[in-house]
């Protein structure tokens, strides 16, 4: 997997910190580590996680209705066997039903979310939001997702440029466009950037939905079954 919490945090980190270079990707192996249980749930974050997996799981139960809620798809599946999608409107999760994503599997069904709040990059305090605990909170950099159309109609997901490379070609990165990301160095016609998206900084939480052996909060999920085409989720430039 892009170990939801693991991996995800290293790759995020390289992104912010690589030069703008054409199109590397990061390919680079990583060790698979070994699923660990997480943290026992307290009271308060049972409680939590019984209102998150009730209401989530039926207000967000296919990918066909988080599409319908305004997320949209922007990551392969990823080695946990989850696809995200995410809906800018919810970066600060105001409660249990405005995640700022939502992960699927391949066959469209609810895997997990994601509930942040935004942050400045200056700070270090986690929120003292929904009861959680300062270690279910992790911090994830800024940076620019962008979904690309192929010539056969088909879509490439999971692409990412770092926010340093498209302030540098223009300025504003918070508001990106399909023309921004070609002068930032993407390698594509503005026309088939079908989908760009800044995220900010944020503290965001990782949260299965599906009930998970280790843990809500654990970095895989042994009673999800990624597909054989289950890889890195996220490639950068």
């Amino acid at each position: 997997m892009i170990v939801r919490r693991t991996l995800r945090l290293a790759a995020l980190a390289a992104l912010v910190l690589a030069p703008l270079t054409a199109s590397a990707q990061m390919s680079m192996p990583m060790a698979k580590p070994a699923p660990t249980a997480g943290p026992t749930a307290t009271p308060a974050e049972a409680a939590f996680l019984r209102e998150l997996m009730t209401k989530v799981g039926a207000t967000y139960p296919t990918a066909a209705s988080a599409i319908a809620a305004g997320y949209t798809r922007y990551t392969n599946e990823d080695e946990t066997g989850a696809i995200s999608y995410v809906n800018p409107a919810n970066w600060n999760s105001v409660d249990v039903l405005h995640p700022s994503q939502l992960w699927y599997d391949v066959h469209g069904k609810l895997l997990g979310v994601d509930i942040s709040e935004l942050r400045t990059a200056a700070d270090t305090t986690p929120p003292a939001r929904f009861g959680l605990q300062p270690s279910r909170w992790i911090q994830e950099h800024a940076h620019v997702h962008y979904v690309l159309r192929n010539a056969d109609g088909t879509m490439t997901y999971g692409k990412a440029i770092s926010t340093r490379a498209y302030i540098a070609a223009n300025g504003d990165v918070m508001h990106p466009t399909a023309e921004g990301m070609v002068k930032a160095g993407v390698k594509a016609d503005a026309k088939n950037i079908v989908y760009v998206v800044a995220f900010p900084d944020i503290w965001d939480s990782v949260i299965w939905v599906v009930k998970d052996p280790l843990g809500q909060w654990a970095d895989a999920n042994p009673a999800v079954i990624p597909s054989k085409n289950a890889g890195h989720g996220e490639d950068s430039m």
